[in-house]
């Protein structure tokens, strides 16, 4: 539902400060496999532009290309700030469809965080679940 900036009813946060409820445009796209998790692009791959005809949108967190799933599109940097910054810590649920079933020790390895480039992502539960009704082929 729509919310218009200028009428919406302040709220009290717990810190005490005042803002608007709502405030802003929040778009929630199920973000096609093989697309970029961006507006632009210089090689010409497909990008969240092809779906999102909104302006001054942007994705707060992304998601690789050969991934799918829920991505939030807003211009509310406060937002985006909460939703992917580390220091907020805000749990993410993530699905993943994989060849093959993992053993404990892949498994183990992936709970203890992933070293990345710059960075070792934080410690994650980690648990097999069954095939949910319906899942398309990869």
């Amino acid at each position: 539902m729509p919310v218009n900036p200028a009428t919406a009813r302040p709220r009290r946060t717990w810190s005490g400060s005042s803002r608007i409820a709502h405030a802003g445009r929040v778009l929630l796209l199920n973000k096609p496999y093989g697309v970029l998790c961006q507006f632009s692009d210089a090689h010409g791959r497909p990008m969240l532009a092809a779906y999102v005809d909104v302006p001054d949108v942007y994705p707060a967190g992304r998601l690789d290309a050969d991934s799918e799933g829920l991505v939030i599109l807003t211009a509310d940097g406060g937002l985006q700030a909460r939703i992917t910054s580390p220091r907020h810590k805000l749990p993410k649920t993530y699905w993943a469809q994989v060849e093959g079933e993992p053993g404990p020790g892949q498994l183990a390895l992936l709970a203890a965080g992933v070293v990345l480039d710059d960075f070792t992502t934080a410690p994650a539960t980690v648990r097999i679940i069954a095939e949910p009704p319906g899942l398309w082929p990869r």
